[in-house]
Protein backbone atom coordinates (compact mmCIF):
# COMPACT_ATOMS: atom_id res chain seq x y z
CA UNK A 1 0.00 0.00 0.00
CA UNK A 2 1.29 3.52 -0.84
CA UNK A 3 2.34 6.27 1.26
CA UNK A 4 -0.80 8.58 0.62
CA UNK A 5 -3.78 4.92 0.33
CA UNK A 6 -2.63 4.82 3.91
CA UNK A 7 -2.65 7.87 4.45
CA UNK A 8 -6.61 8.04 3.40
CA UNK A 9 -7.20 4.25 5.23
CA UNK A 10 -5.35 6.12 8.45
CA UNK A 11 -8.06 9.21 8.14
CA UNK A 12 -11.27 7.06 7.71
CA UNK A 13 -10.84 5.11 10.37
CA UNK A 14 -9.93 8.03 12.42
CA UNK A 15 -13.21 9.22 11.51
CA UNK A 16 -14.75 5.87 12.42
CA UNK A 17 -13.73 5.88 15.55
CA UNK A 18 -14.93 9.68 15.95
CA UNK A 19 -18.06 8.61 14.27
CA UNK A 20 -18.48 5.87 17.11
CA UNK A 21 -17.91 8.29 20.07
CA UNK A 22 -20.41 10.51 18.72
CA UNK A 23 -22.49 8.01 18.78
CA UNK A 24 -22.02 6.67 22.00
CA UNK A 25 -22.42 10.38 23.68
CA UNK A 26 -25.81 10.85 21.69
CA UNK A 27 -27.07 7.48 23.34
CA UNK A 28 -25.18 8.14 26.60
CA UNK A 29 -27.89 8.61 29.21
CA UNK A 30 -29.68 5.88 27.60
CA UNK A 31 -26.95 3.35 27.88
CA UNK A 32 -26.15 4.05 31.35
CA UNK A 33 -29.51 3.04 32.40
CA UNK A 34 -29.14 -0.01 31.01
CA UNK A 35 -26.08 -0.64 32.71
CA UNK A 36 -27.19 0.40 35.54
CA UNK A 37 -30.22 -2.14 35.05
CA UNK A 38 -28.45 -5.02 34.09
CA UNK A 39 -26.11 -4.15 36.86
CA UNK A 40 -28.53 -4.62 39.42
CA UNK A 41 -29.69 -6.81 41.94
CA UNK A 42 -32.28 -8.60 39.45
CA UNK A 43 -30.43 -7.60 36.40
CA UNK A 44 -26.95 -9.31 37.36
CA UNK A 45 -27.11 -10.87 40.69
CA UNK A 46 -29.94 -13.05 40.56
CA UNK A 47 -29.27 -14.24 37.24
CA UNK A 48 -26.18 -15.43 37.23
CA UNK A 49 -27.21 -17.01 40.57
CA UNK A 50 -30.21 -19.14 38.51
CA UNK A 51 -27.53 -20.28 36.62
CA UNK A 52 -25.33 -22.41 39.62
CA UNK A 53 -28.86 -23.35 41.40
CA UNK A 54 -30.14 -24.36 38.39
CA UNK A 55 -33.57 -22.33 38.03
CA UNK A 56 -35.08 -22.01 34.82
CA UNK A 57 -35.06 -18.21 35.70
CA UNK A 58 -31.51 -18.45 33.74
CA UNK A 59 -33.49 -18.55 30.48
CA UNK A 60 -34.36 -14.62 30.89
CA UNK A 61 -30.82 -13.91 30.29
CA UNK A 62 -31.67 -14.29 26.93
CA UNK A 63 -33.75 -11.34 26.69
CA UNK A 64 -31.85 -8.86 28.75
CA UNK A 65 -28.97 -9.93 26.32
CA UNK A 66 -30.77 -8.89 23.41
CA UNK A 67 -31.69 -5.65 24.65
CA UNK A 68 -27.80 -5.07 25.11
CA UNK A 69 -27.37 -5.72 21.52
CA UNK A 70 -30.37 -4.03 19.81
CA UNK A 71 -28.16 -1.11 21.80
CA UNK A 72 -24.81 -1.75 20.90
CA UNK A 73 -25.77 -1.84 17.35
CA UNK A 74 -27.95 1.20 17.95
CA UNK A 75 -24.34 3.41 18.11
CA UNK A 76 -22.39 1.04 15.02
CA UNK A 77 -20.94 3.62 13.31
CA UNK A 78 -22.86 4.06 9.34
CA UNK A 79 -22.13 0.53 7.12
CA UNK A 80 -20.48 -1.18 10.01
CA UNK A 81 -21.88 -4.35 12.08
CA UNK A 82 -20.76 -6.55 15.21
CA UNK A 83 -17.58 -8.93 14.61
CA UNK A 84 -18.27 -12.56 13.95
CA UNK A 85 -16.75 -13.03 17.26
CA UNK A 86 -19.12 -11.36 19.28
CA UNK A 87 -22.47 -12.68 16.61
CA UNK A 88 -21.32 -16.26 17.52
CA UNK A 89 -21.39 -16.18 21.11
CA UNK A 90 -24.81 -13.84 20.97
CA UNK A 91 -26.36 -16.36 18.40
CA UNK A 92 -25.71 -19.06 21.15
CA UNK A 93 -26.74 -17.28 23.65
CA UNK A 94 -30.37 -15.72 22.36
CA UNK A 95 -31.66 -18.73 20.39
CA UNK A 96 -35.09 -18.07 22.44
CA UNK A 97 -34.12 -21.62 23.70
CA UNK A 98 -37.43 -22.46 26.01
CA UNK A 99 -36.64 -24.55 29.61
CA UNK A 100 -37.54 -28.30 29.39
CA UNK A 101 -36.98 -30.03 32.25
CA UNK A 102 -34.73 -32.65 30.42
CA UNK A 103 -32.11 -29.87 30.06
CA UNK A 104 -31.27 -30.39 33.60
CA UNK A 105 -29.39 -33.78 32.36
CA UNK A 106 -27.32 -31.84 30.79
CA UNK A 107 -27.38 -28.06 32.22
CA UNK A 108 -24.40 -26.36 31.42
CA UNK A 109 -24.91 -27.21 27.81
CA UNK A 110 -28.12 -25.34 27.63
CA UNK A 111 -27.72 -22.66 29.79
CA UNK A 112 -23.76 -21.61 29.65
CA UNK A 113 -24.54 -19.64 26.33
CA UNK A 114 -26.75 -17.47 27.94
CA UNK A 115 -24.29 -16.63 30.82
CA UNK A 116 -21.60 -16.27 28.41
CA UNK A 117 -23.41 -14.01 26.03
CA UNK A 118 -24.96 -12.05 28.63
CA UNK A 119 -21.44 -11.15 30.53
CA UNK A 120 -19.58 -10.16 27.14
CA UNK A 121 -22.66 -7.97 25.97
CA UNK A 122 -22.60 -6.47 29.66
CA UNK A 123 -18.66 -5.92 29.09
CA UNK A 124 -19.07 -3.83 26.10
CA UNK A 125 -21.98 -2.20 26.99
CA UNK A 126 -19.33 -1.21 30.56
CA UNK A 127 -16.75 -0.06 28.02
CA UNK A 128 -19.20 2.16 25.83
CA UNK A 129 -20.64 3.64 28.95
CA UNK A 130 -17.01 4.04 30.59
CA UNK A 131 -15.35 5.50 27.42
CA UNK A 132 -18.30 7.53 26.45
CA UNK A 133 -17.89 9.48 29.44
CA UNK A 134 -13.77 10.03 29.70
CA UNK A 135 -13.29 10.39 25.95
CA UNK A 136 -13.65 13.61 24.15
CA UNK A 137 -12.25 12.27 21.01
CA UNK A 138 -10.99 9.08 19.58
CA UNK A 139 -7.39 8.57 21.23
CA UNK A 140 -4.12 7.65 19.57
CA UNK A 141 -3.03 5.71 22.29
CA UNK A 142 -5.86 3.54 22.59
CA UNK A 143 -6.90 1.69 26.33
CA UNK A 144 -7.61 -1.97 26.10
CA UNK A 145 -11.30 -1.44 26.58
CA UNK A 146 -11.56 1.42 24.03
CA UNK A 147 -9.91 -1.02 21.95
CA UNK A 148 -12.14 -4.20 22.46
CA UNK A 149 -15.14 -1.93 21.67
CA UNK A 150 -13.44 -0.83 18.04
CA UNK A 151 -12.89 -4.33 17.76
CA UNK A 152 -16.27 -5.00 18.39
CA UNK A 153 -17.69 -2.47 15.22
CA UNK A 154 -14.37 -4.24 12.88
CA UNK A 155 -12.68 -1.05 13.60
CA UNK A 156 -8.89 -2.28 14.84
Amino acid sequence: MNTERLSEYVKSLEKKHNQLLVNIKAKLPELERLLEEISSHWGYEDPIYRFYYQSFKVYGLQNKTGEIVEALKSIAPEGRSLCKEFEEIINAGTSGKKFEPEHNKNWTDHTRPFVEAFLHSKFFLEMVVQYGKELEEAPNMVPSGWAAVLCLYGLR
